[in-house]
């Protein structure tokens, strides 16, 4: 009996010690590597979602990625790179990704072209052309 006393009191005393210090195996981000930057969403005002993101090295990126749905039910990653230096956006479905770059902002559209792709992107929907066809995505809540 007195053997379960000491051994509950040791755990007790050691799950307690655990909870103050944490766990030292998780590293903690610096909150100046996350900051909101003034990057403008399509509608001209400044874009609350967007924060930079500091890889090992300490390069920091500007990036966004969003689920997209087809009119046929298929979901499409999209992400959109802010940064100055490289302004694109990625369009992954089925296995295959697409990189465009931005050729075009307005205030209430961003345009993205490579070879004879184009993406626009109005609000929560963008609309890809590809030759003839046009596939029409709205942007989902996952």
């Amino acid at each position: 009996m007195i053997k379960k006393i000491i051994t509950v009191c040791i755990i007790s005393s050691f799950i307690i010690a655990c909870k103050k210090e944490g766990n030292k195996g998780i590293l903690k981000s610096d909150s100046t590597n996350t900051t909101n930057t003034e990057v403008l969403a399509d509608n001209g005002a400044i874009d609350s979602t967007i924060a930079y993101n500091t890889d090992i090295n300490g390069n920091k990126t500007i990036k966004t990625d969003y689920v997209y749905k087809a009119t046929d039910k298929s979901l499409v990653k999209v992400v959109f790179n802010y940064d100055p230096k490289n302004r694109t956006v990625s369009i992954t479905n089925n296995k295959k990704t697409f990189v465009l770059e931005k050729s075009e902002a307005k205030v209430n559209e961003t345009i993205y072209k490579k070879d004879d792709m184009t993406a626009t992107v109005k609000g929560d929907s963008l609309i890809i052309n590809q030759g003839n066809n046009v596939i029409e995505l709205v942007k989902t809540k996952i």
